[in-house]
């Protein structure tokens, strides 16, 4: 990995982190749920703008750098796994079985589709 590269990851994740916080409070500030609203949505959100990236990627040869800055960097620190996970199993030591059943389920199928739909929208752009 070139400095160039690296310097470009580390920027993608100097906004994407930012506001994936921002959102994630903004979503939980205004849904009242013990359900993760705001994490759900960042992921889904994010795997869409992902999905789109691989699409730009494959239909436009999308160069190494703008890769590193958006796909790696941006939603690296955009999305969050560990934090799902996390909030997940909050949701079981709470005893919400069916609430943290239906948050992995929802959450890998609608990351699924927002994946497709991101993809499909840039191969076609």
């Amino acid at each position: 990995m070139t400095l160039l590269l690296f310097a470009a990851v580390a920027a993608g994740g100097f906004v994407g982190a930012p506001i994936r916080y921002f959102l994630d409070r903004a979503v939980s500030n205004r849904y009242e749920s013990d359900l993760p609203w705001g994490t759900f949505t960042i992921n889904i959100t994010g795997s869409f703008i992902l999905g789109f990236l691989t699409g730009l990627s494959l239909h436009h040869h999308l160069p190494a750098l703008p890769k590193a800055l958006l796909a790696t960097g941006f939603c690296g620190a955009y999305t969050t796994f560990s934090t799902f996970t996390y909030e997940t199993f909050r949701l079981i030591e709470d005893g919400q079985f069916i609430e943290a059943g239906g948050n992995v389920v929802a959450s890998v199928l609608l990351g699924l589709a927002g994946a497709a739909a991101g993809l499909a929208v840039g191969l076609t752009v």
